[in-house]
């Protein structure tokens, strides 16, 4: 069978692999890039109202990458973080008084903090980018099978017996990644008897371009601004819950289900209405031992997995991506050299993040008075010393 050769082969087709393809594209590399999922289906994707914050530095890889001008017409602006600390359970005494602080952009930045933009305009648009690159190969519905590494080469089998060869091969397949299970490399990896509910919801208070994050027992109730949806107002929403309750919540029939998302909302919105369907998914952390390995570098969730807390997780992927670019230009494409540097860089920031998400997390779950009236109090400081709430804002934004 005849060996087909590219500069960069990526495993994985999702947001992230799709993005890493269009950045080396418009570098000039000649990208492979495979996936087991089916071709893309726009009827389909038009259906999923999920969407994705991409923070402050994420544009600039956009934009490099020639892909932002395709998805500024769908971006949210997101000019204010708003954080609800709403106690213990649902109708619990724990539950009241709410305690609130807003961090707004303008504080730090001329810019918002970033931009909420639907799942299905950001695939459709980057993929029709793509295509048009004739420096990028997409193959969909091909899974990678066999991953061997040399010196001078990577050598990958695909499911129907396609053979790549290339300088670099990318990992961005997942967190349960097939290429880093065949290089042997090992994860560290805490599950949080959580699961995270993700819908879209209408509203009759508008959400003046806030995102809210409503901390309970259980977990982060987190409303993302979308556009208008049917004339109404629009969010996005990550619930977090015990792995049960979560479980439960999402059997429910549309009224209950609206009746007790809207009380766990705290009701900053108003009455929640769903106009999506609901998405059910475990909640880990995990980090990768190491992300780079011979002649390959793991980029995303193959490298590194968060709870949806502060929108780290494909802000962390695209900071993959414009350091992988930069390391790649100085030291050469997949060399020892460039794959160390990238695995030191982007080891260190992933593994202080995923810790300091995951203490977050942690601190949101945990149930008692005692623990609620800290968080408050932790809120409380926040809001008053200036100059921490700033360091802290321009750390979360990765800047």
């Amino acid at each position: 069978m005849t060996i087909q050769h590219s500069d960069i082969v990526i495993s994985g087709g999702g947001i992230a692999g799709l993005i890493a393809a269009a950045a080396f594209g418009a570098e000039g590399y000649t990208v492979t890039l495979v996936d087991p999922a089916p071709a893309f289906d726009p009827a389909k994707a038009a259906r999923d109202l999920r969407s994705t914050a991409f923070l402050q530095p994420a544009r600039r890889v956009l934009e490099t990458a020639g892909l932002w001008p395709l998805l500024a017409p769908h971006a949210m602006p997101l000019q204010v973080m708003r954080i609800v600390d709403a106690g213990g359970n649902i109708g619990s005494p724990e539950a009241a008084p709410c305690v609130t602080s807003d961090f707004d952009a303008a504080e730090i930045s001329d810019q918002p903090f970033g931009w909420n933009v639907p799942n299905a305009q950001i695939l459709s648009a980057t993929i029709q980018h793509l295509e048009k690159l004739e420096n990028v190969d997409l193959k969909p519905g091909l899974a990678t099978r066999d991953v061997l590494t040399r010196e001078r080469e990577v050598r990958v089998t695909l499911s129907d017996g396609t053979r790549l060869t290339a300088a670099l091969l990318i990992a961005a397949d997942g967190r349960a990644s097939p290429v880093r299970e065949a290089l042997g490399i090992g994860t560290s990896t805490h599950r949080f008897g959580q699961k995270a509910l993700a819908f879209s919801v209408s509203h009759p208070v508008a959400h003046n371009n806030v995102s809210t994050e409503v901390h309970m027992t259980g977990g982060p109730f987190t409303l993302v601004p979308l556009p208008d949806r049917d004339g109404k107002p629009a969010s996005a929403v990550v619930w977090m819950e015990r792995g049960a309750q979560a479980l439960r919540l999402s059997k429910l029939e549309k009224a209950a289900f609206e009746a007790e998302m809207t009380a766990r909302s705290a009701h900053v919105l108003g009455p929640l209405t769903l106009i999506s369907e609901r998405s059910i998914w475990p909640i880990i952390s995990q980090i990768a031992d190491r992300f780079s390995a011979e002649r390959t570098a793991l980029i995303a969730e193959a490298a590194h997995v968060v709870p949806p807390i502060g929108a780290q997780g494909l802000n962390m992927s695209l900071a993959d991506i414009e350091c992988l670019t930069r390391v790649s230009q100085q030291g050469g494409l997949g060399t020892r050299a460039s794959l160390d540097a990238y695995g030191r860089e982007r080891h260190a920031d992933a593994r202080l993040r995923v810790a300091g998400v995951s203490a977050l997390n942690r601190a949101s779950m945990t149930p008692g008075a005692a623990t609620r009236d800290l968080r408050a109090e932790a809120l409380k400081v926040l809001t008053k010393v200036t100059p921490l709430r700033h360091r802290l804002m321009r750390k979360g934004l990765g800047v």
